[in-house]
């Protein structure tokens, strides 16, 4: 389970090769006022794993561009089979790991990395370790399951300052192999960061958490907060699409206001940034797929209208935005109208998915990256007071994890799975508001409760 994030002063420090057309392009390195970008940028990061030669699994040390690593059951593959940007990616095998050698001086605030299977290995299972000293590691954020041959990004929370090194564990254990690439690190943002946000009170959008820890800090391009009256998000500007959108609810969103159909781009991104049309989706096979729906927000015009921003917009499948979602959808108004108020947190990973035209990895000439994977976590609660206090180990909350392609079907509950499960693909604290003890219950458990 994640830890719950903090507020970074911080920079993303970008990898110049990538391509926004080809795969996840991260941003241009932008430094926050108050930050001194100088030691970890001399650090060489991020590491794209492009100098150095290391050709045997034997343990032993590697010169890449960020200093000496330590590669234990690991080398650096060049090979077709190998899942990578540029000519070359790390490989590991059996309990393998990648490690620094040397110490970011200036601690680590989160720290991303793509990882794949390599060629047609099986899924396989890695985490990410750091330490202050040198010697005694601690485990951060989750353990993250690689189940794809695409490059796909986790986004994991160090948090630490001061001297910091890392460690990339495979811990499956087997000759299955993961390749890993790319590696960046967000600088902390040091040792008196500005206070957190008070906690969202009752029927707020992000009142049981913010799973990313997203901000309106206009450097976190991968992670930006946009907080509306109708619902929250994460919005990744190298995807154009949301990471992660969340919203409450009940009675008082529910009205007579008719469906808008005005899709459009969000003129309220930072200036600079790519806005999604409401046409960019055209002829891609693809549906513009509401994360928070227009039936949820009916009460007046102007609130079904926001949902048609193209911030609220992934590329779905029409089979899965169509029958699968559009079937969950009804069944949480259904739930709404019994007398409950829902907390909904939906949101994408993966990359690449099957539309009416076939597979695509990107639409809008590489300007908007089409997931793989679509997902969604319901909190169900009596109306009420008190929200976050009145989630128990009893309370019901549906989890499912449904494949972007056709053939998905109205028979949703096939799709359950746990949050501990969402985030281990995504990387993301999803309840990050509930109690520890609370989380620990809830997200390990799939719902086995009535669809209809």
């Amino acid at each position: 389970m994640q830890q719950s994030l903090r507020w970074l002063t911080a920079f993303v420090l970008s990898f110049s090769v990538l391509s926004c057309a080809q795969h996840d392009s991260l941003p241009t390195p932008t430094a926050a006022a108050t930050t001194t970008v100088a030691d970890v940028s001399s650090a060489g990061f991020p590491e794209g794993f492009e100098t150095g030669t290391k050709t045997a699994y034997t343990t032993g040390s590697v010169t890449l561009g960020s200093g000496s690593w330590t590669l234990n059951d690991a080398l650096l593959g060049n090979t077709t089979s190998d899942r990578k940007t540029g000519t070359m990616s790390a490989r590991v095998r059996n309990t393998g790991s990648l490690a620094t050698n040397f110490d970011l001086t200036t601690g680590a605030g989160v720290v991303t990395v793509q990882h794949a299977k390599y060629g047609t290995d099986a899924t396989s299972q890695w985490e990410l370790w750091a330490s202050q000293n040198g010697g005694t590691f601690i485990k951060k954020g989750v353990t993250i399951t690689t189940s794809s041959t695409a490059l796909s990004t986790a986004s994991i929370n160090v948090n630490l300052t001061g001297t910091v090194r890392l460690q990339i564990r495979k811990t499956s254990g087997g000759t299955n192999r993961l390749n890993f690439d790319n590696i960046t690190v967000e600088q902390y943002g040091g040792t008196t960061p500005p206070p957190p946000p008070p906690v969202a009170g009752d029927n707020q959008h992000l009142t049981m958490g913010n799973p990313s820890g997203a901000t309106t800090n206009v450097s976190m391009t991968t992670n930006y907060l946009l907080d509306k009256p109708q619902y929250a998000l994460s919005y990744h500007r190298d995807r154009g699409t949301p990471t992660w959108v969340s919203w409450h609810l009940d009675a008082s969103w529910r009205g007579a206001a008719a469906r808008q159909d005005d899709f459009r781009a969000d003129n309220t991104l930072p200036a600079g940034w790519y806005q999604v049309q409401g046409t960019s989706y055209s002829g891609s096979g693809f549906d513009r797929g509401h994360n928070c729906p227009s039936a949820d927000r009916t009460s007046t015009v102007a609130a079904n209208s926001a949902t048609f921003l193209m911030t609220n917009m992934i590329p779905q499948s029409p089979n899965n935005n169509q029958i699968t979602w559009a079937a969950l959808e009804n069944y949480s108004r259904t739930l709404m109208d019994q007398g409950n108020e829902l907390y909904i947190i939906m949101g994408v990973y993966g990359r690449g998915g099957t539309g009416s035209a076939g597979y695509f990895e990107t639409i809008d000439q590489g300007r908007i990256q089409v997931p793989a994977r679509v997902w969604k976590v319901i909190v169900v609660l009596p109306v009420g007071s008190n929200d976050v206090s009145r989630v128990s180990t009893a309370t019901r909350i549906i989890a499912i994890d449904t494949p972007n392609q056709q053939g998905t079907t109205s028979n949703w509950g096939q799709y359950r799975t746990s949050i501990d499960a969402i985030e281990a693909a995504t990387g993301l604290d999803v309840l990050s508001a509930l109690p520890t003890s609370v989380q620990q219950v809830v997200e390990a458990k799939v719902d086995n409760g009535p669809t209809n």
